[in-house]
């Protein structure tokens, strides 16, 4: 499927926004997404197994806070990081 990532995480993926990973969850998908890109999980998702307070998942448009959130085939994933600052 098709993820679309933040800049933050496009160093990753020497540069690339669109990837395509696969997985039958967000979970699934996020660990495809490392053993591809090794390290880039981690800028997403804590040593606890926490998604990290600045990054947000969307599947289809739809804004989802469980890991387990099943994926179809033909989902569309887009990773979005907050920015701070001052």
């Amino acid at each position: 499927m098709n993820v679309n990532l933040p800049t933050p995480l496009v160093d990753y993926t020497s540069g690339s926004r669109n990837v395509t990973a696969n997985g039958k969850s967000l979970a699934e998908l996020l660990l495809d997404l490392d053993r591809q890109y090794p390290g880039i999980r981690f800028r997403m998702i804590d040593e606890q197994g926490r998604v990290r307070a600045h990054i947000k998942f969307f599947v289809d448009l739809e804004l989802q806070r469980d890991l387990n959130f099943p994926l179809a085939v033909q989902s569309e994933v887009m990773i979005v990081a907050a920015l701070s600052g001052g």
